[in-house]
Formats: C-alpha cells, sequence, structure tokens
C-alpha cells in the first residue's frame, strides 16, 4: 500500500472522538474530567496540549469500552479549532466534565474540583477496568494498521503513559501498565531555515514597506524583526503587553509554556521597529472600546484587538515568500533560524535553551544537527583532504 493511500485510509478511519467521549460510561468520563482538571490546573498546560491529550485518552478509553465506532466529523489531527467552536473530543454541553460549547463551566473550575469523582475508589476502579499492556499495545496497532505515522504513534504513547501514572496515583488502577509500553521513537525533523543572508533580506523588504508609515507595516516589521531577534514562540508574542518591553535594557518578558516566565534579549534593529510600532502604528489602530479595557497588548490586529496567532502567520508566510529561494515557513521557521545562527554565531547549547524557553537540553540539541550538517558542507567544499 502506498504512503498516499495509508494516508487516506487513516483519515477515512479517524474517529469522532466528541462523539466516543459522550457514549463512555459514567466513571470513565468523571475520570478523563479529572484528569483534563489536572492537565489545566495543575500542570498549567497550554489549551493546545491539553486538546491533544486529551483527544488520545478518549481514543484509549473509546477502544477499551468499545464506543469508538463511530468514524466521521474529526478534525484534521493538530488542527486547532476557531475560537468558540466545541473540539473534536470535547464532552457535549451539559455532560460530567465537558467543555464544549462556551467553555463557561472552565472559568468556575477550582483546587476542589481536583478531586477524584463521586463513588470514591469503587468507583473509579470501574473508570478504566481492564486496562493493560495488551491493551495498550492493541490499541496503538490498529492506529498503526490505519495508517499513523511513527510520530503520531510516539505522541499517543507518551500520552496514554502520562495518563496511566497519573490514574495508578489517583486509584483509577492498581498497577501502572504503560511502564512497559514501547512506541516506535519519533523521527523528529526541523523545518527548514532561513540563511542569515536570507533573514536579512526578508528583513530589509519588510522595512522598506514600514518606510511609508503604514500602521500595519509598521506592526508587521514589529513582529518579523522580534521573532527572528528573540526566537519566541508564536502564542508567547501574541500574549506581550507593551509593559513587557523593557527598552532601556533591550529585554522582553516572556510568559512561556507552563506558565513559565523568562527574560529574552533583543538587538538594536527589533528595538527601534517596535518603537516605531507604538510611536506611529499602534494610536492608529487601537479602538476606544480597547483604550478603555486598558489596551495593553503589545501587537493589535487590524480591528484593534489583540493580534492571533492566525495574522502573524500569515505575516511571516508572505514576508517568506518574497525571499527568492527561501523554504516556505511560518513563525516557527523563523524561531528555528533564529536558533541555528546563535549556535553558528558561537553560543552554546545552554544559553539557547535558556533564551528559547526549552524545558530539556535536548529539545535544543536538535539544532546541533543542522549546524553539523553544515559544517560537513564546508568542510568537504573547502579542506584540501576531505575526498
Amino acid at each position: 500500500m502506498s504512503s498516499q493511500r495509508s494516508r487516506t485510509g487513516a483519515s477515512a478511519a479517524r474517529v469522532d472522538l466528541r462523539r466516543v467521549r459522550s457514549r463512555l460510561p459514567g466513571p470513565t468520563a468523571e475520570l478523563i474530567a479529572a484528569y483534563e482538571r489536572h492537565l489545566e490546573l495543575e500542570r498549567g498546560l497550554s489549551a493546545h496540549t491539553v486538546r491533544a491529550y486529551l483527544g488520545d485518552v478518549v481514543s484509549l478509553a473509546g477502544f477499551l469500552h468499545g464506543t469508538d465506532h463511530s468514524t466521521d466529523h474529526e478534525a484534521p489531527e493538530n488542527e486547532e479549532a476557531e475560537p468558540g467552536t466545541a473540539q473534536p473530543w470535547a464532552a457535549p454541553p451539559g455532560a460530567v466534565g465537558g467543555t464544549g460549547g462556551s467553555g463557561a463551566g472552565q472559568a468556575e473550575t477550582g483546587p476542589e474540583d481536583l478531586r477524584p469523582p463521586e463513588g470514591g475508589t469503587e468507583n473509579l476502579a470501574r473508570a478504566f477496568e481492564g486496562l493493560d499492556i495488551g491493551v495498550l499495545r492493541a490499541w496503538l496497532a490498529r492506529q498503526r494498521a490505519d495508517g499513523a505515522s511513527r510520530t503520531t504513534l510516539a505522541r499517543r504513547a507518551a500520552a496514554a503513559r502520562a495518563f496511566s501514572t497519573w490514574a495508578h496515583k489517583a486509584g483509577a488502577i492498581d498497577h501502572d501498565p504503560a511502564t512497559r509500553l514501547v512506541a516506535p521513537r519519533a523521527h523528529r525533523t526541523l523545518p527548514g531555515v532561513l540563511r542569515p543572508d536570507q533573514a536579512g533580506e526578508l528583513l530589509r523588504a519588510s522595512a522598506s514597506g514600514a518606510a511609508e508609515n503604514s500602521p500595519i507595516a509598521l506592526r508587521d516589521l514589529a513582529v518579523l524583526e522580534l521573532l527572528y531577534a528573540t526566537g519566541v514562540r508564536v502564542a508567547e508574542l501574541c500574549g506581550l503587553d507593551v509593559a513587557d518591553v523593557d527598552f532601556e535594557r533591550r529585554l522582553v518578558r516572556v510568559l512561556g509554556k507552563g506558565g513559565k516566565e523568562r527574560m529574552v534579549p533583543f538587538g538594536v534593529p527589533a528595538a527601534d521597529a517596535v518603537r516605531a510600532w507604538l510611536a506611529e502604528g499602534r494610536g492608529p489602530v487601537i479602538t476606544r472600546a480597547e483604550r478603555r479595557a486598558g489596551g495593553e497588548a503589545l501587537f493589535l490586529g487590524v480591528r484593534g484587538g489583540r493580534l492571533d496567532q492566525r495574522s502573524v502567520r500569515r505575516v511571516v508566510h508572505d514576508a517568506v515568500s518574497s525571499v527568492p529561494g527561501a523554504a516556505d515557513m511560518g513563525p516557527h521557521g523563523l524561531r528555528h533560524s533564529a536558533a541555528t545562527h546563535l549556535l553558528e554565531g558561537g553560543a552554546d547549547l545552554r544559553s539557547v535553551q535558556e533564551l528559547l524557553g526549552h524545558a530539556t537540553l535536548a529539545t535544543t540539541q536538535l539544532y546541533t544537527h543542522v549546524t553539523v550538517e553544515r559544517l560537513k558542507a564546508i568542510h568537504d567544499r573547502t579542506h584540501p583532504r576531505a575526498r
């Protein structure tokens, strides 16, 4: 079977996880809702990460209880739903622990909701009764047969291990079967990165457009300069407030994954671009409503509200497309480019890890693969004994 046919088969076999969750036995649905609150409140994970974890856990629960026979309506994997819409794995409005609909229930969630579901240990024991290493392996095997990639299988195995460990500690299962679960190692690849000269060309072209003092052009230049200068994630950029920028020390305060705060330096070109946006561009864009609300967002959309991630991606794609020979990329590509250029310029891994906000050094080490390949290419081209 060709890879194209495999992908088609995987698409056809996608399960409507929202329907699966609605059909789960009460104790199982309650335990999953408790796990959702644990991810949000205790671990402080991002909404996107919580969605991914919950989707995999619901899939596992549906496989265990045989409620995963529906095969339509699921959004493409890793695709973020529009704001205000129910997620494909979310419980229907009104269901136990559901986050579908308006999401108002989340705002009322407090630490007391982290308690186990009603009914105590006896109720918990029925939630995932029968979950063992054989079930976990069979679940992954079916995903593989449906065309799931190695990366997807590795992610789902990790989600299952995290849930199994938590469920064991909560008393829902008497042992942790996922400790023996082994999944294929994911192929961790980096997207294309810009060469330093391409990055410079991209920013010069954006600066040329901003020279006309169009508010949006000034904003776009500031966005591109700050993304490349700091390597921040797109969500971190969109979450910045005006007060987070320290022009005197050229530092920006970033709130990263898990609510972790870090200070990231930026250079003179980024400082000049952000200053120009604040002085000449932001005022005409901000709305009266935003002013009354405090108007704290650093970057604004065309309607005056806080700039969203989709708009930033469009800005980056449009800017990169104007650079001949550059690989198509979004904000994460600029982040990779910044990290690669820092390492090629002599920065040490630990410093780059701190700048990027990586939890482990292993993630940062991915960037060394790019620099080593370039070093080998230079060696092959220039050393007299390379060939």
